[in-house]
C-alpha cells in the first residue's frame, strides 16, 4: 500500500515538473517555415502527417538513400534462402554517418523539437526488412510507444508500399485520447492477453475499421508519427517490405532505458551480420 501511494505522489510530481518544463522551454522553441508548421499542428492533431522525401527536399537525402541501397544488399546476402523470415530483419545504423547527417538535419530538429515542446535528442535509426506473414505477432500487434512522453518516429519507406507490402497503419490520436473511453478499453483488453498488443479483431470491437488509417506510398513516401500517442501497428503483409525508422525523444526521456536499443549491440551492424554469416556448403544437402 505505501509503495503504491508513494509511486503515485512520485509519478504526480514528474508529471507537474514536465509540464513547467513545457511551459518554460515554449517561450524558446526554433522558427520554423510554414510548411514545417504544418507538418507540426498535424502531429499535434492527428499524431501523423504523411510527406516525401522529394517534399522535404534535404541535402543530404541523395547520401542516405544510396547507403540505404548498399547496406540492404548486405543484409540479403547475410541470409540463406532456407533462413527463417518470419521475424524482420533489424539492423542499427545509427553510427553511420550517411543516416545521422540526415537524422540531424537543422529542419527535422526542429520540427521534433517544436512538437515535443522541449529540447530534444536523435536517439538512432533502425533499418529494417519485413518479410512476408501470415499472422499478426510482435509489433504487428497494435501498442503504443513507451519510451517518452511524446515520440517522433520518422519512416521512410525504401520500396513502394501497398496493400501486399504491409503499409504502417494508425489510429488518429483523437479516438483514443488518454482519458478517452476508448483507450480505457484498449488498455484493458491489452492487459488481459497474454501477449504485447492486441490484435485486430480485439480492436474492430472498439474502434471501427473504418477509423484505420493506412500509409500506402512510393519509395520515398516519409511518416512522421508519435509513436507513443498513436495507436498503431505494422500490418500483414504477401511480399517484402524495407524502411528507416528514426527516433526522437526529449533529451532526458521518460525511460531512457527503452532508448538504448537504437545505439547499443541490441541489433547488430549491416557489417556484422555480414562477418557473422557462414554460407551452407554446396554440398551440405547431398
Amino acid at each position: 500500500m505505501f509503495y503504491e501511494i508513494r509511486t503515485k505522489i512520485q509519478n504526480l510530481l514528474s508529471e507537474c515538473i514536465y509540464r513547467f518544463s513545457l511551459l518554460v522551454h515554449s517561450r524558446t522553441l526554433p522558427p520554423v517555415c510554414s510548411s514545417d508548421r504544418l507538418i507540426i499542428n498535424e502531429l499535434k492533431k492527428e499524431g501523423a502527417h504523411i510527406t516525401s522525401l522529394q517534399q522535404l527536399g534535404l541535402s543530404s537525402t541523395p547520401s542516405m538513400l544510396k547507403a540505404s541501397k548498399k547496406y540492404l544488399e548486405m543484409m540479403s546476402a547475410s541470409m540463406s534462402e532456407s533462413s527463417e523470415k518470419a521475424e524482420p530483419q533489424i539492423c542499427t545504423v545509427t553510427n553511420l554517418v550517411e543516416f545521422s547527417q540526415w537524422a540531424v538535419e537543422k529542419r527535422l530538429l526542429q520540427i521534433a523539437e517544436n512538437y515535443i515542446g522541449l529540447p530534444t535528442k536523435f536517439q538512432g535509426v533502425h533499418l529494417r526488412r519485413d518479410f512476408p506473414s501470415i499472422e499478426l505477432c510482435g509489433i504487428q500487434r497494435w501498442h503504443w510507444d513507451i519510451e517518452d512522453r511524446r515520440v517522433v518516429k520518422i519512416i521512410v519507406y525504401l520500396n513502394d508500399v501497398d496493400e501486399k507490402k504491409g503499409p504502417f497503419e494508425y489510429i488518429s490520436k483523437s479516438l483514443t485520447s488518454r482519458w478517452s473511453r476508448q483507450r480505457w478499453k484498449i488498455n484493458r483488453t491489452a492487459k488481459r492477453s497474454s501477449v504485447f498488443g492486441i490484435g485486430d479483431e480485439e480492436l474492430t470491437s472498439i474502434i471501427p475499421k473504418s477509423a484505420w488509417r493506412k500509409c500506402l506510398g512510393a519509395a520515398g513516401t516519409v511518416i512522421f508519427v508519435d509513436a507513443a500517442n498513436v495507436l498503431h501497428h505494422g500490418t500483414l503483409r504477401s511480399e517484402e517490405r524495407s524502411a528507416l525508422f528514426f527516433v526522437y525523444t526529449a533529451a532526458s526521456p521518460k525511460r531512457p532505458a527503452e532508448c538504448t536499443q537504437y545505439s547499443d549491440k541490441t541489433y547488430p551492424s549491416p557489417e556484422e551480420l555480414v562477418a557473422n554469416y557462414i554460407p551452407k556448403p554446396v554440398y551440405a544437402d547431398l
